[in-house]
């Protein structure tokens, strides 16, 4: 049997899955991460299968992305029986305007990604990075990279300009919109478990460390809340969202530096820099400091404000689904972004809200929660590749 790795990078952590390379879809096998990349990073391993739920942690010290593969590859060595890998997928944020479905990754084209580290400098190099280490482990293995901006290209026109000078978006300063793996997964599923969506003006909102919405009309991306870099849009963990960009200029005139800049939007802002705590929705919900409070009422704002804008983008809406670390797991922040949407048919059922149901709405529009699924989508792409060669 054959084996399909997935690797995930992001920020400060590292996500894997391993799976099982059958039809019709590709069996999970083992899923894990490496978090806290840095001077004391660790390892965290689901079994699924036969031994589902069993976990492991590992203390893997000092460790930056490469040492990360190099740890999960150690710990995984055993567990795959000697099954070959042949096929690694990799998330990559940005595929720049070119970059519309996965490819295979070779020498060529992995220059021309590093190109776009400027448009995601935040994951590219580290997205490119392991997939480097990945080549070089698995030299036979094809390697597949799996585009987050490939779902949002069918946009229209208005959608993913700016209104600037046209040679800018020409040269490529336009929304490329994000989380697009996130968004794949949501509208397979929809096709596969809601036919009766088929022709649904769906909002998916992706609700994490990152968080961005996507409008879906018939499946697919007509408007997302991200823009031209992954800091548009909502409020994030650590990110600003939308921001006047006069903002930006001010930033310049006082005499901070571009890093500097760089490093307030996409590391100092979002829930950690308006609570002046953490960027943790959970502990900003146990929190009693009223900074806590004024930042979670910032981030479920944005939020309704969003919907609205991306049901104006459908011309209405019959469906919202929450996905994501927040948006799945947390019954108080839905419970609010739904509470005041009564005025587009929203009503929430507050039991089955708490009791983690799917449908969580009694009103005649619906609320859905759908656990996402990036990894599945990469995997599904390696084998569709694998099989195609």
């Amino acid at each position: 049997m054959s084996i399909i790795l997935t690797l995930n990078a992001g920020s400060s952590s590292l996500k894997y899955s391993v799976y099982r390379d059958v039809s019709p879809d590709p069996v999970e096998l083992i899923s894990g991460q490496v978090e806290n990349l840095g001077p004391a990073a660790r390892q965290i391993i689901k079994h699924h299968g036969q031994n589902n739920g069993q976990k492991e942690i590992i203390e893997i010290g000092a460790a930056d992305h490469n040492l990360a593969v190099k740890a999960i590859l150690r710990s995984l060595a055993p567990m795959l029986n000697n099954e070959t890998v042949t096929g690694v997928g990799h998330r990559v944020v940005h595929g720049g305007v070119e970059f519309d479905k996965p490819c295979l990754l070779n020498d060529e084209i992995m220059e021309r990604l590093r190109a776009l580290i400027p448009l995601a400098p935040l994951h590219q190099p580290h997205n490119l990075a392991c997939a480097r280490a990945a080549i070089d482990t698995f030299p036979d293995a094809i390697q597949v990279a799996c585009f987050d901006t490939a779902f949002h290209r069918g946009h229209p026109w208005v959608n993913d300009t700016f209104a600037l000078p046209k040679r800018f978006y020409e040269q490529g300063v336009r929304r490329y919109g994000f989380h697009g793996l996130s968004y794949d997964y949501i509208s397979a599923t929809i096709a596969e478990q809601h036919p009766d969506f088929a022709d649904a003006k769906v909002v998916v909102a992706h609700l994490g460390n990152g968080a961005s919405m996507c409008a879906l009309n018939n499946g697919k991306s007509i408007g997302s809340s991200m823009g031209f870099s992954a800091l548009d849009g909502l409020p994030m963990g650590t990110r600003c969202g939308q921001l006047d960009p006069g903002v930006l200029l001010y930033l310049m005139d006082q005499g901070h530096s571009s890093e500097q800049i760089s490093r307030i939007l996409y590391k100092e802002s979002g829930l950690k820099g308006l609570s002046g705590i953490t960027s943790d929705m959970r502990e900003l919900l146990a929190s009693d400091d009223e900074n806590a409070k004024r930042a979670i009422d910032y981030y479920v704002f944005r939020i309704r404000r969003e919907v609205g804008a991306m049901a104006a983008i459908l011309g209405g809406i019959d469906a919202l689904i929450f996905c994501g670390g927040i948006g799945e797991n947390s019954p108080e922040i839905r419970a609010r972004i739904l509470d005041r949407l009564g005025f587009l048919g929203f009503e929430l059922d507050v039991d089955a809200n708490l009791n983690g149901a799917r449908d969580i709405s009694v009103g005649k529009t619906e609320a859905l929660v759908i656990p996402t699924d990036e990894e599945r989508v990469i995997a599904r792409a390696v084998k569709s590749m694998s099989h195609a060669e």
